[in-house]
């Protein structure tokens, strides 16, 4: 009798999810996995030196370098809005991350011509205004890219399991192990080959991980089973006004999106605005849908969701410091030499993606365990557990850097931070991504998933302004050094503030979890 009953609860745990399996979870998993560790391989290693190559090659201040980090990444994470809304309404999953996969081939190749090092002349920074516009170029053709690419991968991946499947959380911790396994190996190659032998290497070093990742994703899309196609595929063949069919006027629009990030990653202050603005206006959308065309549990679900859509951007504020004020500290004040080994300044933020790679696999482990002990912290729980963290790692943190006097400070502070970081990472992010999958409904799940990267990029936006609040000025000229004393107050004023949020969450999980309607 209670085989019988066993095996009925499987069954229905199960319903939904992709027949094929690998190792234990959807054979799509597999191909997900390997197109997001290439895009990740191209995106961090892009991303570790470019704060150090504004500062360093063309002479930007460490607060503008800081404030056009926090433009691109916070519109990097604002265009999975409008991309996962064309996969939703028109493209489906797997065409939307083909063309996000091109876009990204083409921004990072252009990355590697760089121009003639900046210069000062007198108090005035000589720069080649012709490669400086590419660069934004390329950073612009970066941004949409993942804009199509990032929201809808992770869709995917939502697709392959039923909403009951208990497989569904260890699937995304995996699939977010892919994303750091990439993070890893880009960070210490990009890193070495950019500081050493030249940034545009480094640079053409992404490119070539981005074109093998879509690779990867064409070769493999016969894995998906059809789990990623457009909902209504005779629609992308109808006329546009333009003239041209739906499908082929989207992917124009792909390009008009270029060019208006070309112009806002170059006026970050209207980037912030921007993104403050419209993430509540999506959240107002969003709710105005439910309350309109959902019933009272879908409701509720949606609710909570956008809370905690909403509250993630103060932890993504905090964690993007290490591509900010986090690498420019530990080229300017930190002893990097290790064991009599030198670490490069752009290559200590491997620490983050060499941690996940190693507690990703326990963290998916230990909620399965836990879930089958029947205490496993709910999803604004573990949300509350990792902005107490991340915040405590930074007071701990501040605090250590005065123990140690000098620019040759212990790297163990710097082991530490990073540790904080990965282990709140592996509370909130992988469980996020779920989360919006499973208290969505099907109808808006990539608007859903695309406001959750809103959020994000309104945090990344954030987090370079935080990091401009540390830089110096030397003689009245903003300059590229960081001012010790500025980061320690910062720090410790962030690191409270986001013990807080997290107490906050933590006092209103019982309400949350009655509203999530027996929702994990």
């Amino acid at each position: 009798m209670s085989d019988t009953v066993t095996n009925s609860e499987t069954e229905d745990f199960y319903k939904g999810s992709q027949e094929r399996n690998f190792l234990g979870h959807p054979i799509g998993l597999s191909i997900c996995f390997l197109t997001e560790m290439w895009e990740r391989f191209s995106f961090y290693g892009m991303r570790t030196i470019l704060v150090l190559y504004l500062v360093k090659y063309h002479l930007f201040s460490a607060g503008d370098a800081s404030m056009i980090y926090g433009a691109y990444a916070g519109l990097v994470y604002m265009m999975p809005i409008i991309g996962g809304f064309m996969a939703d309404r028109y493209l489906g999953s797997r065409k939307a991350v083909t063309f996000g996969a091109i876009l990204l081939v083409a921004g990072h190749g252009l990355m590697g011509f760089h121009g003639p090092q900046s210069f000062m002349d007198g108090d005035m920074v000589v720069r080649d205004d012709f490669y400086i516009s590419l660069f934004f170029l390329a950073l612009s053709l970066i941004i949409t890219g993942v804009g199509f690419l990032k929201a809808n991968i992770s869709t995917i991946v939502g697709a392959l399991y039923g909403k009951n499947d208990p497989r569904r959380d260890g699937g995304f911790s995996i699939f977010y192990m892919g994303i750091n396994l990439g993070s890893l190996i880009s960070t210490a190659l990009v890193g070495y080959v950019g500081e050493v032998y030249g940034w545009n290497y480094g640079f053409a070093i992404a490119g070539i991980g981005m074109f093998f990742g879509l690779m990867v994703f064409l070769w493999g899309q016969k894995y998906l089973d059809g789990r990623a196609e457009p909902t209504n595929p005779t629609i992308l063949k109808e006329k546009s006004p333009i003239g041209l069919n739906k499908e082929w006027t989207i992917y124009l629009f792909g390009l008009v999106m270029v060019g208006a990030s070309w112009w806002f990653v170059q006026h970050q202050q209207l980037v912030g605005q921007i993104l403050g603005v419209s993430g509540f206006v999506m959240i107002g959308i969003i709710l105005v849908y439910a309350f309109m065309n959902l019933t009272k549990i879908e409701r509720d679900r949606i609710i909570v969701a956008c809370f905690l859509i909403a509250i993630q951007s103060v932890f993504w504020a905090l964690f993007e410091q290490q591509a900010a004020s986090l690498t420019l500290l530990a080229d300017q004040q930190f002893n990097l030499n290790i064991l009599g080994m030198n670490v490069l300044a752009s290559q200590v933020q491997l620490l983050n993606p060499l941690f996940i790679v190693v507690l990703a696999p326990v963290m998916a482990w230990l909620w399965v365990a836990l879930a089958k002990g029947h205490i496993e912290p709910s999803t604004p729980a573990k949300f509350g557990i990792a902005m107490l963290l991340i915040g405590l790692g930074y007071i701990v943190f501040s605090w250590g850097m005065s123990l140690d006097e000098g620019t040759s400070k212990s790297f163990i502070w710097l082991v530490f931070i990073y540790l904080s970081l990965t282990v709140a990472e592996l509370c909130l992010s992988p469980v996020g991504l779920s989360m919006v999958t499973k208290l969505s409904v099907s109808k808006i799940v990539g608007m859903m998933m695309g406001t959750w990267f809103l959020f994000t990029a309104l945090g990344n936006y954030v987090a370079g302004w935080i990091s401009s609040l540390t830089g110096s000025t030397t003689h009245g000229i903003d300059s590229g050094q960081l001012d010790i004393m500025s980061v320690m107050d910062v720090y410790s004023t962030i690191g409270y503030a986001s013990m807080g949020v997290g107490v906050l969450i933590l006092v209103l999980t019982p309400l949350m979890k009655k509203y999530m309607h027996g929702v994990h």
